[in-house]
């Protein structure tokens, strides 16, 4: 006898005489527990549906005229929410009455919670509640309130600042019963274009690593677009010997400032000229293209590289600018809408008025803005004649620090008869990454799309200028879309996608 076969024999003899009680034993068990614990609840389900379950083939079609309504709704849902910011907006502008000596305490953004040596909150910077919100990428927000932010560059109380503030208080309210009526919102403001930056829910502003404010609102691709109507530009640039040293480095700014204030709704060209024309990208040449973000960047880098040499003769240059946007109206193409030449020269020593005679006047289709650039005035006068001769405006620029204030203007030129008419277009931006309010948390800088609107004034005595008071927006998250898109619809291998009216992927997996 092996041990194993001695094993084996005391098993056997085991079960032989107490088998019947632990085979009874086992069976009672089984039955108490599925009395006891009845079968998982899917199960349980699936169990109970049986008998009516069918399979459905699902037609393509009619899953993506499902989601392309479901994201018309929930993108309709944000655009009334935006609607009534402007509505409240306008209304609280209309019966407010500008008072020069007002005096106001608000809340701004960058001094809340802010103490002196002894312990008191300074000036503009009282007691703000502040909570981390999950919604709000655990940012610390107040949900019951908006606060300010002001740039740098701008006084935080000046008349015009405090008088915005103070109307754009209206505003709370609406805030947060869009937020109540719609929680899927994230972040509402009004961009004042004075400056300032109302914004909700509040939150404490963080400047830069040298305390300085450097967000400006009205720099942002959503107040742009809303605040103008899709444009065609040709930006022309003197590169005689005249620009050199600090004048050039001044122009290049200019260019890239400009560039900046353009999207993929507009159409834009850059001519630089001597005693002959130069397109700065040859395989341009005679033509306008989209200013997406791509055309633009490269045209920054081909910008960096012009030089200086040589006499300006800008008469040619203006011929083929005008050329350029002619037969871009002609045949229907660009924007379709405002066409605009920009002009960046240390001076010009005529009017060219036979040029505009023959190319622009009567109907002065083309605005011409002109950028005198460096300290010297000696000719101004042409210069300033150029623009305000052909509906445009003009504007000094002596220093870097002049470029963005002054590129800017063009845009309150252009938006004036849109402002007259009263034309409240609803745009949505290109996407874009939320780098602003998220600098220091990676895991928030989600992609984002803004639906803004155009905020005018009503006042009877100011309608005819044509004044924009700001402009109001809603940031949406394209995950918040997609989500109208779920996969367990669409199958193991298929996902949707989304492209934008120009032809861009929103997105994709």
């Amino acid at each position: 006898w092996t041990p194993a076969l001695c094993l084996f024999t005391a098993v056997f003899y085991f079960l032989y005489k107490n088998g019947k009680q632990m085979i009874e034993g086992i069976a009672s068990i089984i039955v108490k527990g599925i009395v006891e614990y009845p079968l998982p609840c899917s199960f349980q389900k699936l169990k109970d549906v049986e008998s009516i379950i069918k399979i459905v083939d699902i037609d393509g079609r009619d899953q993506v005229r499902d989601f392309a309504e479901d994201m018309e709704r929930m993108l309709g849902s944000k655009m009334k929410s935006v609607k009534r910011l402007a509505e409240s907006a306008e209304d609280a502008d209309l019966y407010h009455d500008f008072n020069k000596t007002l005096e106001f305490d608000y809340y701004n953004s960058m001094l809340v919670n802010t103490a002196d040596e002894d312990g008191n909150f300074i000036e503009l910077g009282g007691e703000f509640p502040l909570e981390k919100n999950e919604h709000f990428n655990n940012l610390p927000v107040n949900t019951m309130q908006s606060d300010v932010q002001v740039p740098t560059n701008v006084y935080n109380k000046d008349a015009y600042i405090l008088n915005g503030i103070y109307w754009s208080e209206a505003l709370n309210d609406v805030f947060m019963n869009n937020f109540q009526k719609d929680p899927t919102l994230t972040w509402q403001y009004f961009g004042s274009s004075s400056g300032f930056f109302r914004i909700y829910p509040g939150i404490k502003w963080t400047p830069d690593s040298n305390g300085v404010a450097a967000f400006d609102c009205r720099n942002r691709n959503w107040y742009i677009q809303a605040a103008t109507s899709p444009k065609d530009i040709i930006i022309v640039v003197d590169i005689s010997g005249s620009m050199k040293g600090l004048k050039m480095t001044i122009a290049k700014h200019t260019i890239n400032t400009i560039l900046d204030t353009l999207g993929e709704n507009d159409f834009v060209n850059v001519i630089a000229y001597t005693d002959y024309v130069r397109y700065v990208e040859p395989c341009f040449k005679g033509t306008l293209v989209q200013a997406d973000l791509d055309n633009r960047e490269h045209f920054k880098v081909l910008v960096d590289e012009l030089h200086v040499k040589g006499e300006g003769k800008v008469a040619k240059a203006m011929k083929e600018s005008f050329k350029i946007l002619n037969e871009a109206a002609t045949k229907g193409q660009g924007s379709l809408c405002n066409q605009a030449i920009m002009l960046i020269t240390d001076g010009a020593m005529e009017d060219f008025k036979d040029v505009f005679e023959e190319f622009n006047w009567p109907d002065r289709r083309v605005r011409l803005f002109t950028y005198l650039i460096g300290r010297e005035m000696t000719f101004a006068d042409n210069t300033k004649w150029i623009a305000c001769n052909n509906k445009g405006y003009y504007t000094h620029i002596s220093t870097l620090a002049d470029v963005q204030e002054n590129v800017m203007e063009y845009l309150h030129v252009l938006s004036r008869p849109m402002v007259i008419n009263h034309n409240h277009d609803i745009i949505w931006t290109e996407a874009y990454m939320d780098t602003v309010l998220f600098a220091t948390k990676a895991q928030s800088l989600l992609l984002m799309t803004t639906v803004a609107m155009p905020v005018f004034s009503k006042k009877k005595e100011t309608l005819s200028h044509g004044i924009l008071l700001g402009v109001v927006g809603s940031d949406i998250p394209l995950l918040e879309v997609m989500k109208l898109a779920p996969r367990y619809r669409l199958g193991p291998h298929g996902y949707a996608f989304l492209v934008t009216n120009n032809g861009y992927i929103l997105a994709h997996p």
